[in-house]
């Protein structure tokens, strides 16, 4: 693959420093959640990635689980990587995670000190990789305690195996804990992951004070709230989404006030030379704290629209005040 020239020109992409650290990251970070699965066409696959790329997209996020099945996008990023890709890769911000459900038994799942290790083993394997540049722990399991998770983490960055540790879906007293942990080790974590969009926003009270004291990045998921945030449900779930064939509680979360909400921001949206999608990208980028949006499109043309986003991502006072007496 001839990546682009152009990749890092002006205007391209805009990069944002991660918390206190030397690292800048992309606004947006291109995800590999269910996109990138058995049922997808690698060739769409590569087109995506290369796109991102000559976008000066730098961060691909993944999971030790993401697909379907488990494991499966790692082994499509892998192939993509080693047939195209390496040559840039020290370009590129390659990150991947464990915590949640991976294999059957006792081991497969949670946060315990041999279900982390094992996994980013097996995950370097699929990704073709000698090191990730952020591993996560994917989520605090409720039972495996914060010092073994940590010192997981700990020894696998002197191992070599990952470059920085990120933490994801932690409530504040647990994640106040793990920094304190990793800190006294001197290893500082550079990002925290949270779902963030305008209809879930719950990260704006419990974290994000915590991360700004910290100096820790922010990297939000899900920014269209599962495609909702897209007006693409406006009018029914079609039988070729997402939401139709993996989440089958998405008619409980297409409201006839969400469904308003969503309406009523898109007259915003289009009053500001966006989509709908543009802007719900751009609401979130204009939030300081912000350091990365991760976007799973599912074709190029939706990454093309979400890469539209870091271009129109200010806002007059009038128009965040309309949008959140909107969302309230």
């Amino acid at each position: 693959m001839n990546a682009s020239p152009n990749r890092y020109a002006d205007g391209v992409m805009n990069y944002r420093q991660c918390g206190n650290s030397g690292i800048k990251l992309p606004e947006l970070t291109l995800g590999f959640w269910w996109n990138y699965g058995e049922g997808n066409d690698y060739v769409d696959c590569l087109a995506r990635m290369a796109h991102a790329f000559d976008n000066g997209i730098t961060c691909f996020d993944l999971a030790n689980n993401y697909g379907p099945p488990f494991g499966a996008a790692e082994s499509c990023f892998g192939r993509m990587y080693a047939e195209n890709f390496k040559a840039h890769r020290h370009e590129m911000i390659i990150t991947t995670k464990a915590g949640y459900n991976m294999w059957e038994g006792p081991y497969g799942c949670g946060s315990s000190r041999k279900m982390l290790i094992t996994s980013l083993n097996e995950s370097l394997q699929r990704m073709q990789l000698d090191y990730v540049d952020i591993f996560y722990s994917h989520r605090y399991d409720g039972f495996t305690p914060i010092e073994e998770t940590m010192q997981a983490l700990i020894d696998i960055v002197h191992s070599g195996k990952a470059l920085y540790v990120g933490l994801s879906n932690y409530p504040t007293d647990k994640l106040l804990a793990a920094v304190a942990y990793l800190r006294n080790q001197h290893v500082n974590p550079l990002i925290y992951q949270g779902k963030y969009n305008m209809l879930v926003r719950d990260v704006e009270e419990r974290h994000f004070d915590v991360l700004s004291n910290l100096g820790i990045g922010f990297t939000a998921f899900s920014p269209l709230a599962q495609g909702i945030l897209s007006g693409k449900y406006t009018d029914g779930i079609p039988d070729d989404s997402r939401a139709a064939r993996l989440n089958p509680r998405m008619k409980e979360m297409l409201t006839a006030d969400t469904l308003k909400k969503v309406q009523r921001l898109a007259l915003i949206a289009e009053s500001r030379g966006q989509t709908l999608a543009q802007m719900a990208v751009a609401w979130i980028l204009a939030k300081q704290i912000v350091t990365s949006v991760i976007v799973g499109s599912r074709t190029i043309e939706q990454l093309a629209d979400s890469i539209g986003a870091v271009h129109n991502s200010t806002f007059t006072a009038e128009q965040l005040l309309e949008i959140n007496q909107i969302l309230l």
